[in-house]
């Protein structure tokens, strides 16, 4: 695909980006070279890191349709990345066509390629916004133009608050998004973690996440337990993404769960 129809005029690709990593790995095309070297590289450390992004992928999935299934009709999806196929609001409003989506990403990049997917879609936009601001998310003229805060809400923080270094600060930015919803609204969560990964693939992967537009903290299932505070937890709770509400005994690393990185979970606020 020719770069030049999705890049913001005056952006240097030099440097490799989380999001657009994340795309490749995917089989996307929204990345660059300098994102392909360095999802290379971590291949070659991790191997299981694409099983692992397509375990993602497939989580969001669930958490969505799960979320629709209880009656939620607007999402709010922190983070968004690169918009490749079955996102949110593809998921969304397959099973109900006036389901809402806010898409917000600190990626001028993504911005400005979802703008364009999403220009003929009235029930889905995307904002540029910073996970550790919330405020400024949720005061957005975008957000409460699209999104009914009186009614339940479906918060998703994909794997994005571990782009918050501080404990403290990202606890804060799930707080305050937390106070701001309804009754039965949710949020779900992903974030990677080093438990169980063999000390020097942590080692490696954390001098190329340094070396991204956003590095990645990654965090114990004790840390992230604290994000839920507050929250009623969806069973099974808090465990590895291929182990939550699976679909079936084919599912992506199922029989080895412990190879994703990666935990997820749902709450409900009461």
């Amino acid at each position: 695909m020719n770069t030049d129809t999705w890049i913001p005029g005056g952006l240097s690709p030099d440097k490799p980006n989380v999001a657009r990593i994340y795309d490749y790995l995917l089989d996307g095309y929204h990345n660059f070279e300098i994102d392909r070297l360095v999802a290379e590289k971590m291949l070659k450390v991790y191997p299981d890191i694409r099983l692992g992004t397509y375990a993602c992928r497939a989580f969001l999935r669930r958490v969505v349709n799960f979320l629709v299934e209880q009656g939620i009709d607007q999402f709010l999806d922190i983070g968004s990345g690169i918009p490749t196929v079955g996102n949110v609001h593809e998921v969304a409003q397959a099973a109900n066509p006036a389901a809402r989506v806010v898409y917000v990403d600190i990626d001028p990049i993504v911005v400005t390629h979802s703008k364009t997917m999403l220009k003929d879609n009235p029930n889905a936009t995307i904002i540029r916004g910073d996970v550790g601001r919330p405020d400024q998310i949720l005061n957005h003229a975008e957000v409460k133009n699209l999104l009914d805060f009186s009614r339940p809400v479906g918060v998703l923080l994909l794997l994005v608050l571990q782009a918050i270094g501080d404990d403290k600060e990202a606890y804060g930015a799930a707080r305050t998004l937390c106070d701001a919803l309804a009754p039965d609204s949710y949020i779900a969560i992903s974030h990677g973690t080093r438990d169980n990964a063999p000390p020097e693939v942590v080692e490696q992967m954390e001098k190329l996440s340094a070396g991204t537009f956003t590095p990645v903290t990654e965090r114990s299932r004790a840390r992230l337990q604290p994000f839920f505070d507050g929250l009623e937890l969806v069973e099974p709770g808090l465990v590895r993404l291929p182990l939550w509400w699976p679909e079936g005994p084919d599912d992506i690393l199922l029989d080895r769960p412990e190879r994703v990185l990666a935990f997820g979970g749902v709450g409900r606020k009461p």
